[in-house]
């Protein structure tokens, strides 16, 4: 089986409807890629659900939409990334009242010997199981760290001065999905402490375990970003809100529903969790003002029908709702 050249590609565009001319459309083609770029984007969330472009140029907005997203979200994110891993680091001492890392299992780690009395066999299993788990996780990512020569680690383990990893150099080389992992092993006690310091609205989190499900959500956007794989028409998503996660986020923002099925529920919860860290109102503003800015101009570019299956028709009046909460 041949293959195609970028001609014969426009030429098959062409052939499925869609108007592509010219040495700059054919110059955008080859730049944003036939396999990457068209066939990445010409569905919304899943391949059932083309969305109807009728030139290239709709194609090469959405395309720049979603870049323009990325760029947006990234600084953003790394920022919340390392708050919430400071935060969350400075407790586990705390409560730890170290900085070793097996004093960490021992003293914040759930397991079964450290289990609340009302905990069924079943349930203590459960938490060494995670106990166990989370260890070897952690050892991995030490290993992992030696042997790519990260001088995070390498540092302690080739200086015959130092004992072991003190856990804030095991934080430096944590992915979220391994910190929020870590989270979720953590003891009711400190997890709580950490849900307290942060300001969640704890009224709506009985197990107190919102600290690890929204990072886990912010978690699949960030990898997304990071890889360069679609964001706007949130296909990364890989979890069910439940009903603590929606309820926090309805109560605290007056938001009249929540389900993260759009990139605009992304944005309302980095701004939650912005307001939290007590990042300036201004700047939170300023944020949600580019996204509103970036998508007008995506929806000015598209066709109609493409502009509503693209944007939630309720987003103005959610991002309205978001900002009256800063």
């Amino acid at each position: 089986m041949g293959y195609k050249t970028t001609d014969d590609l426009m030429q098959h565009l062409r052939d499925s409807g869609i108007d592509i001319e010219g040495s700059t459309q054919k110059q955008q083609l080859i730049n944003t890629g036939y396999f990457h770029g068209y066939k990445g984007y010409r569905f919304f969330r899943n391949a059932q659900r083309r969305l109807p472009f009728v030139s290239y140029n709709e194609i090469y907005a959405t395309i720049q939409y979603d870049s323009d997203l990325k760029s947006l979200i990234y600084g953003k994110m790394m920022y919340i990334e390392t708050a919430v891993k400071n935060i969350a680091l400075e407790s586990i001492l705390i409560n730890a009242n170290s900085e070793s890392i097996q004093d960490m299992y021992d003293k914040a780690v759930s397991s079964y010997n450290n289990a609340p009395v009302s905990a069924t066999t079943e349930q203590k299993k459960k938490m060494q199981q995670c106990k166990l788990n989370l260890q070897n996780t952690i050892q991995s990512s030490l290993v992992y760290a030696y042997k790519k020569n990260n001088t995070k680690i390498t540092r302690f383990y080739n200086n015959v001065g130092y004992s072991d990893v003190p856990v804030w150099a095991l934080f430096e080389i944590m992915t979220m999905g391994e910190f929020g992992y870590l989270l979720s092993c953590l003891k009711y006690d400190v997890r709580d402490y950490i849900s307290r310091r942060l300001g969640i609205n704890v009224s709506c989190d009985t197990n107190r375990e919102l600290i690890y499900k929204y990072i886990y959500t912010l978690k699949d956007l960030r990898n997304a970003v990071a890889h360069n794989a679609v964001v706007f028409d949130t296909r990364f998503r890989n979890i069910d809100p439940d009903g603590a996660m929606k309820k926090c986020l309805q109560i605290d923002i007056g938001l009249p529903y929540i389900n993260f099925k759009t990139i605009g529920d992304y944005i309302i919860l980095m701004c939650y969790y912005m307001k939290l860290l007590k990042v300036p109102d201004i700047e939170n503003k300023e944020f949600i003002s580019e996204f509103e800015k970036i998508t007008k101009k995506y929806k000015d570019a598209v066709n109609s029908n493409v502009a509503a299956t693209v944007i939630h028709p309720d987003l103005a009046a959610r991002m309205n709702i978001l900002k009256n909460f800063l």
